[in-house]
């Protein structure tokens, strides 16, 4: 990713694992790890999306640095195990975003003979040239040697004949009236010839494990004689949206609503790496989200709603009754500090997002990004920072993440932002990761780049 703007704070030291099965990639993998701590313990707010409802408990809310790294580190722990996420070998078009789970060594020498670099004429001695007819196209078979004294037609990419001095530029030779070729300027030995193996010899590593499949990889990959790569496979997701009052078409009305997080999660995931195995619509049934959670194989659930203690908010309820172990319950963030992450089996994991769109966003970034990129072994991005346009408000013990379009070299902090609104976000380029007690104007923010809003891989969405 290119950041833009000022670059802090550094990786954390890298886990060290024998049995990390792609423990080179891995070791780029690393969320930087950020020591504060502020505000009190929170408690649980209500229900997001509309049963309402306070926590009948208190429980110690993860400051937001430490939530992501905590993220990022359930991950490490599924990749050391090595359970469905061995290596897999697949095809170069299903394999942009992916990581090398494995070197990238040639398979033949690049070029695999020696080439013409230019449009013109292969020549051999010193000229004037006697030119053939018959010229040299690419894709041929090995042209006839030359001798001294003569030239043949080459196009780029063609097989140089044996015996070839130098290829001569189209713009360097004329042909006199007796059809005899002659140099414009001096030809050098060599010139304009890619020798066999100028790029590589057979067996060179091209590229380490833990490279991003990009398209120029997929590039290299096919001119190196790969039909396919092995990768770290995509982290599989499954989007369990939760809700009685939901709509799926038409306007609002008679007190329900419609649901914009069954729409916008799982192009989002799949934005983050992620391959959408399910989206589910469950309703407020206890019954039905335990058997979706415990029937489902993916990698990683995300339900929306019910991460509170309301009346019909059963995340919790079922958590506890599935054995589920809690690592995350509650952020210090706003918006959606009732966000969850819990272990629900050895090696997967559940995201519970609050119903209100912006904070279900807010849950997205803050746990299943960090999660799925661990698990998809990508590096994680480093910081940077951008001095805000205008002061930003904040919370008074949280952390506030706040969608901002960037001009120039600032970031412009927009309205609507509460968390039920999508017309901030809608219109971002970023979110800024404003510190408790707020940002004044010019204050260097760091910000959380959307998928979409980089040049970066992720704006592939299939």
């Amino acid at each position: 990713m290119t950041a833009r703007g000022t670059r802090s704070g550094t990786p954390a030291a890298a886990d060290t694992d024998d049995d990390l099965y792609v423990e080179e990639a891995l070791a780029l993998v690393r969320e930087p790890r950020d020591p504060r701590e502020h505000g009190p313990d929170a408690a649980a707010a209500p229900g997001a999306h509309g049963h309402g409802g306070h926590s009948a408990h208190r429980h110690r809310a993860t400051p937001w640095p430490q939530a992501r790294e905590t993220a990022a580190r359930a991950a490490r722990a599924v990749t050391r195990s090595g359970a469905r996420r061995a290596p897999v070998p697949v095809p170069l078009a299903d394999a942009l975003g992916l990581t090398l789970a494995a070197p990238l060594d040639a398979l033949t020498d690049l070029p695999s003979f020696d080439t013409s670099a230019m449009d013109g004429w292969a020549v051999a001695g010193p000229g004037p040239w006697d030119v053939r007819e018959e010229g040299v196209l690419a894709g041929h078979a090995q042209p006839e040697p030359l001798t001294d004294g003569e030239a043949v037609r080459i196009a780029t990419g063609a097989r140089i004949p044996a015996d070839t001095t130098a290829v001569l530029r189209s713009e360097h030779g004329r042909l006199d009236v007796q059809g005899r070729l002659h140099p414009t300027r001096e030809v050098v030995h060599g010139q304009d010839i890619r020798p066999r193996g100028q790029e590589c010899r057979s067996g060179d590593q091209l590229l380490p494990v833990g490279t991003l499949v990009t398209p120029p990889v997929l590039g290299l990959a096919a001119a190196a004689g790969y039909d396919t790569v092995t990768v770290v496979p995509r982290p599989r997701a499954e989007v369990l949206i939760l809700g009685d009052e939901l709509l799926t078409e038409g306007l609002p009305h008679d007190g329900l609503i419609r649901d914009a997080l069954g729409p916008m999660l799982p192009p989002w995931l799949r934005a983050l790496g992620a391959e959408v195995t399910a989206v589910r619509r469950l309703g407020d049934d206890a019954k039905a989200l335990r058997k979706a959670i415990t029937s489902s194989t993916a990698d990683l659930v995300v339900t929306t709603g019910g991460t509170a203690s309301g009346p019909v908010d059963h995340i919790h309820p079922t958590l506890e009754r599935i054995g589920a172990e809690l690592l995350v319950d509650g952020v210090r963030v706003r918006p959606g500090h009732p966000m969850l992450l819990a272990r629900t089996k050895e090696n997967q994991h559940l995201v519970g997002l609050p119903g209100n769109p912006l904070a279900a966003v807010s849950g997205l970034l803050t746990l299943a990004e960090p999660l799925l990129r661990t698990l998809a072994a990508h590096p994680a991005p480093e910081p940077y920072t951008v001095p805000l346009a205008e002061a930003a408000h904040g919370h008074p013990y949280d952390t506030r993440l706040i969608p901002v379009v960037l001009r120039g070299d600032t970031a412009v902090p927009l309205h609507y932002n509460g968390p039920a609104m999508l017309r901030g976000i809608a219109a971002a380029d970023a979110l800024a990761v404003v510190a408790p007690g707020g940002a004044q104007q010019g204050a260097e923010t760091e910000l959380l780049d959307l998928p979409w809003a980089t040049a970066g891989i992720g704006v592939c969405f299939t």
